[in-house]
Order: C-alpha cells, then structure tokens, then sequence
C-alpha cells in the first residue's frame, strides 16, 4: 500500500506519492503552479529513502513546497 498527501492553495499544489524500495520508501512529488504563461506542472523523485513511508510523505511535501516558493518567486525557471 502506498501512502499519498497533497498540499494547495488557491495557484498551487504539491502532491506526493511513496514508493517501496530496498532499504525503505522514497516518494515521486508532483506540483503545480497557475503563472503567467500558464499552468505550469513539474513532477519528479525525492532524493532521499527513508525508514517509514510516513517519513518519506512529509520529505516529499516539504520538498515540494519549497519548490514552489522557488517557482513562484521566479528563483528557478524552467
């Protein structure tokens, strides 16, 4: 069984997924910003692998969310 979360507001939203691995669980972060230009959608993989899928779901939110104030704050650009 896998363990999901998500996090939004009313122009973003980080969800996460975990995954089972050797060793523990890692988590695939999928978010979404509304911009300018349009919707912008990114996804990709935690680099960590942790010991509890509970663990690896709050990394991975965190993780997201951080990227989205980078985004947002036009820090990153992709």
């Amino acid at each position: 069984m896998a363990l999901s979360g998500s996090v939004c507001d009313n122009d973003w939203s980080v969800s996460v997924t975990t995954h089972q691995t050797a060793g523990g669980f890692y988590c695939s972060i999928q978010l979404s910003h509304n911009a300018p230009e349009g919707v912008f959608k990114h996804g990709f993989t935690h680099s960590g692998v942790f010991p509890t899928e509970r663990e690896a779901v709050l990394a991975g939110l965190r993780e997201g969310m951080v990227w989205v104030q980078l985004k947002v704050a036009r820090t990153l650009s992709l």
